[in-house]
Formats: structure tokens, C-alpha cells, sequence
């Protein structure tokens, strides 16, 4: 079904069912939304590499366990992977994720000199900020942004999950075959310049509940849907014609 979906053709098509979307989803969930994090950048940074593939309980279970463990993040850097690994063995792949988090450890103190907070990032513009992470090996899109949004430091950076993802796409925000990583620049791109983190935070917020409430991966509840009046995905599959998108 998702590969008959009908994609906005412009530009301003695309941004003004974001919005609309946004609005309805945002009234519906309740925005604003609460931070759910306040980790530093780096603790953050690693939380959401624990956090990869792997369900959000058994990700903080793995995170609380490791610094428990290991009180800094040099202890972590600098201990044998074996002790890492036993330490996040609540995630998913945690012989994979311990020397990965180690690496990323070990380049941004090579980078930084010495420890490194991460707090200078706040200091350069979204997307400089977003290309030095991601400039890291084993940093995507996903948890630039993570790391950038929901730590303390609040910058604006929008994470794209598989809910987010399924939602965008189901609404024709972007293509069928545009996966979640080239989706952050498209979708981040809808966004108003101007909005502030928790403009943004609502905004993915929003998307993610609807995926994880109502526009199911299997059987999504499209009857039920606020968004079911512009959803091309929804229309077809209940065999209604879309309406115009409100504003245009």
C-alpha cells in the first residue's frame, strides 16, 4: 500500500501538510511536551547509541547498569570491552555496541584534547554542529539529533524514528524509497527556520505517539485517524478521495 502513496509535487504542498499535520497531531497528543531527557550532550550521545534497535526499557536498563559500573565516561573509554559489553548486556548487540560507544569515546577526547562535554556544540549553527557528530564513526542522523534535542543543551535538531518515518511516508511528506536517514533533511527542511527545541520536540513527539498510537505498522487505525482528511495512504485504503490540504 505504501508504494501507491501520492508525495506532495512542491515544495510548498509538502510544508503546509507538515504543519497541518503537526497542529492536529500536537492537539491531539497534548503539546507542549515535556523534555523526557536531561543528560548532558555525551551522555546522551551514548544513551542513543544504546539505544539503537532496542527498546527503550531495556536501553536505560543497559545505560543505568553502565554508569553504575563505570562512574565517568574515561573509566568506560579506558576498560576492558568485556566489562563494557557485561554492563549493556540488557540491549540488543551489546558485543557490537560496547567497542563501538569505546571508539566514539576514544575520538572525541582525540578530538577535544583530554575530556569533553560536548557543551561547545551549542556554540555552532544546527548543522555545523550536526556534521561534527556526525562526523564520527557509528553517529547517523538519528542520534545527532537525539543528542542534540533531548540533551540539556535544547538545540534544535529533529530526530526521524520508524514512527516518524512510517507517518511522513504515509502521508506523502516524502517518497516510498526514502529511508530514515535521507529523511532527516527532508522532513527538518518542512520545518519552520525559526522554531525553537521545543517547537521541534513537539513536532517529532507528535509524529511518534501517532505511529505508536494509531498509524500502526500492521492495521493502522486509519478510521480513527485526525489526519485520515489529507492522508493519501489512509484515503486509499478506506477508498475516499483526499481533500485539499487546509491553507492552500
Amino acid at each position: 500500500m505504501e508504494n501507491t502513496v501520492s508525495v506532495c509535487t512542491d515544495f510548498a504542498s509538502c510544508q503546509a501538510r507538515a504543519l497541518w499535520a503537526h497542529e492536529q497531531l500536537c492537539a491531539e497528543y497534548g503539546a507542549p511536551f515535556r523534555f523526557f531527557s536531561t543528560k548532558d550532550a555525551l551522555s546522551e550521545l551514548i544513551s542513543a547509541l544504546l539505544s539503537h534497535r532496542t527498546r527503550n526499557q531495556e536501553s536505560h536498563k543497559a545505560y543505568q547498569q553502565l554508569r553504575a559500573r563505570f562512574p565517568t565516561w574515561e573509566e568506560v573509554r579506558d576498560a576492558p570491552t568485556a566489562e563494557v559489553e557485561a554492563a549493556i548486556n540488557p540491549c540488543t548487540w551489546p558485543e557490537q555496541k560496547a567497542p563501538r560507544i569505546q571508539a566514539v569515546l576514544r575520538e572525541i577526547s582525540q578530538r577535544c584534547g583530554g575530556p569533553c562535554d560536548l557543551t561547545f556544540l551549542a556554540d555552532m549553527p544546527v548543522a555545523e554542529a550536526r556534521a561534527w557528530l556526525e562526523s564520527i564513526s557509528g553517529v547517523g542522523p538519528k542520534t545527532s539529533a537525539a543528542t542534540l534535542l533531548f540533551s540539556s543543551l535544547r538545540i534544535p535538531a529533529m530526530p526521524v524514528d520508524s514512527h516518524h518515518h512510517r507517518v511522513a511516508q504515509r502521508l506523502g511528506l516524502i517518497g516510498p524509497k526514502v529511508g530514515e536517514g535521507p529523511a532527516h533533511k527532508l522532513l527538518e527542511a518542512l520545518l519552520p527556520p525559526d522554531w525553537d527545541a521545543q517547537q521541534v520536540y513537539d513536532h517529532h513527539e507528535a509524529f511518534m505517539f501517532h505511529g505508536q498510537k494509531c498509524c500502526y505498522f500492521h492495521t493502522p487505525a486509519c478510521g480513527r485517524c485526525v489526519l485520515l482528511s489529507q492522508c493519501p495512504f489512509g484515503q486509499a485504503r478506506l477508498g475516499k478521495p483526499a481533500e485539499p490540504t487546509p491553507g492552500k
